[in-house]
């Protein structure tokens, strides 16, 4: 019995993830951006459990992240945690910010915006299965992608670019990896991408370069 209503419980929540994403898809086609709840900067384990249970997986429950739960790990990742000065919860060489964070999930392909803390729609089309080799990211909820903007890195030399990138990648990355490891998430960092291919499929510029991907989503029961 308690089975059952543990299976009924998460049927329920994914309609309600579900509902809630769609009205907000509803509300970005009248103003052009999704608005994110304010994300929650309190609570979750401490520093040193977390470091204790952060780990790589590759099994996930097709269960919707809430957009509540997405607004939190986009913060996570790389949002604005000093508003005065506009700096994020990751370094980036010379404060750069050079990293732009997609999301793509079963609804479309999404830009984050951490200045209004929004969802910027880029395509209306579920590309899951675009963003890496593996076949479970087709299934996944959420497949990251992390995308350098080279234009924004003036004062680099060209051949300095890909590795002070690849460095604030990781750092945006391995936030990714703590919350999830805080909220019961399941995650992993992929580099084994079609990066041509995804390019191109997400209409990026010749300056803008796909580092990495991580796909994020609910342990796989």
């Amino acid at each position: 019995m308690n089975r059952m209503k543990i299976k009924a419980a998460a049927v329920v929540w994914s309609i309600l993830s579900l509902w809630l994403l769609l009205t907000a898809l509803a509300i970005a086609g009248e103003g052009g951006q999704i608005p994110l709840p304010e994300p929650q900067k309190t609570g979750g384990k401490p520093l040193l459990e977390v470091l204790r249970e952060r780990k790589s997986s590759r099994e996930f429950s097709s269960q919707e992240l809430s957009l509540q739960e997405l607004s939190n790990l986009l913060w996570a990742a790389f949002g604005i945690n000093r508003p005065e000065l506009g700096k994020r919860t990751a370094p980036s060489a010379k404060n750069k910010q050079e990293i732009d964070i997609y999301v793509a999930t079963a609804n479309g392909l999404f830009l984050y915006d951490p200045q209004g803390h929004s969802l910027h729609p880029i395509l209306k089309d579920d590309i899951r299965a675009a963003t890496g080799l593996q076949p479970f990211v087709k299934d996944a909820p959420v497949n990251l992608i992390f995308v350098a903007d080279f234009s924004r890195m003036e004062g680099y030399a060209e051949e300095q670019k890909p590795f002070y990138s690849a460095c604030d990648t990781g750092f945006i990355s391995q936030n990714v990896y703590l919350y999830c490891a805080s909220q019961g998430l399941a995650t992993v960092v992929r580099a084994s991408i079609d990066r041509a291919s995804l390019s191109q499929l997400m209409g990026l510029r010749p300056e803008q370069k796909i580092s990495l991907a991580q796909t994020v989503g609910y342990p796989k029961r």
